[in-house]
């Protein structure tokens, strides 16, 4: 009988201890419902349906099911017990490189009467991409998309498969905002108000320019440019407390910002900022500057927020009014509490999770909604845990 060293059975211990409990905790913090500490009470994060490639962006239909997009191309929906659609017919080609494909998507003010929805993907086109916006009527009895129609295309030199922006807004008169990033190689170009690159623009439900956007008649400058200065913009919402739109944007390394969006403002990139570049090397001039607007938040070093909602719900009253984005970075949900239009704290949630949180919606039942990014997607309902 060979006798096995008492040394080597104690380390053959310690690592098939060391391997479960990993795999307990990646279980745990992946596969099932959990609850999360906050200055709200525990938290239930509950997976409502797995199997998502990639999951961009979720909206909601009357009858509370989902219309959640993937971006390699598909459109699903998703009732809210989690039973996945097949993918829509009718949804055009995306160019998924990158970090493009099939992003976000909203459905109209008067959807429960028109069934229209508008979303935007990524297109290629000549030796690159831009970013498209599309109007469709939902056709969920048959599973497709009809009358699909692209209203808008961004005008500009082609990315190479970076920052398309991408997040789409609809007002109460029915004009969309739709962010636009800056294709990354070009950062110069978001001062250049002869294209669409680092734009985030307003056009009507047909694709055209309102006559009342700032830039409208102004010689070589695109009609439907709202605001400019942007590098790549995730998170965009309306504040229901004002009625101001309200944008979220990454930076390089640090320097992402929260901005509230005025007519025809610069917002600044990549003049001022307070990020450096990936080789550490500087970009912007200074951080401040006479005729470009200043964030009301930023974060150094970055968290890579993405999706923005503000709530307005009845499951946590303490977070009444309270800005939440996700983090894909950071891989978390973060809360700003507000005072008006200055933040007043910032609460860092589900860091536990370890997962990048892509999107993030208040439901009609009042709990918050979240889509994780990766090739294995969930969505996840986040509400007060059963006492």
């Amino acid at each position: 009988m060979v006798k096995t060293p008492v040394g080597l059975v104690t380390v053959a211990l310690t690592a098939a201890i060391l391997l479960a409990a990993t795999f307990l905790i990646a279980t745990k913090t992946r596969g099932e419902d959990t609850t999360f500490a906050s200055s709200a009470g525990q938290l239930e994060v509950q997976t409502v349906a797995s199997g998502l490639v990639h999951p961009w962006a979720l909206a909601f239909l009357p009858d509370s099911k989902m219309l959640v997009t993937e971006r390699p191309g598909r459109m699903r929906i998703v009732s809210v017990e989690g039973q996945l659609s097949p993918p829509l017919k009718g949804v055009p080609e995306v160019w998924a490189t990158g970090q493009g494909g099939l992003l976000d998507v909203v459905t109209d003010n008067a959807f429960a009467q028109s069934k229209t929805i508008y979303f935007c993907y990524s297109e290629r086109t000549g030796g690159g991409g831009r970013t498209a916006v599309a109007r469709a009527r939902l056709n969920d009895g048959d599973g497709r998309l009809d009358e699909v129609k692209i209203i808008f295309r961004q005008d500009g030199p082609l990315s190479s498969g970076n920052h398309y922006g991408c997040r789409i807004v609809q007002a109460d008169d029915g004009n969309l905002f739709i962010t636009l990033g800056e294709h990354f190689t070009y950062r110069n170009e978001a001062q250049n108000l002869g294209n669409h690159l680092g734009k985030l623009i307003r056009i009507a439900p047909d694709g055209s320019a309102p006559p009342d956007n700032p830039f409208v008649g102004r010689d070589g400058a695109k009609p439907e440019i709202w605001s400019f200065g942007h590098r790549n913009e995730q998170g965009l919402a309306i504040n229901p407390a004002s009625g101001e739109l309200w944008e979220i944007e990454h930076g390089p390394r640090g320097g992402d910002e929260v901005n509230i969006i005025g007519k025809g403002k610069n917002y600044g990139w990549p003049v001022i900022g307070y990020g450096i570049d990936y080789s550490g090397a500087k970009i912007h001039e200074t951080t401040a500057k006479d005729g470009m607007e200043q964030p009301i938040k930023y974060w150094v070093p970055s968290i890579a927020p993405s999706g923005m909602a503000f709530y307005t719900g009845k499951l946590f009253p303490k977070w009444n009014g309270s800005l939440f984005t996700g983090a894909l970075a950071g891989k978390m949900l973060v809360r700003l509490s507000l005072n008006g239009n200055t933040v007043t704290g910032e609460e860092r949630l589900l860091q536990n999770l370890y997962e990048r949180i892509r999107d993030v919606r208040q439901g009609p039942d009042g709990a918050l909604w979240l889509l994780t990014d990766n090739s294995a997607g969930r969505i996840l309902r986040v509400s007060p845990a059963a006492k």
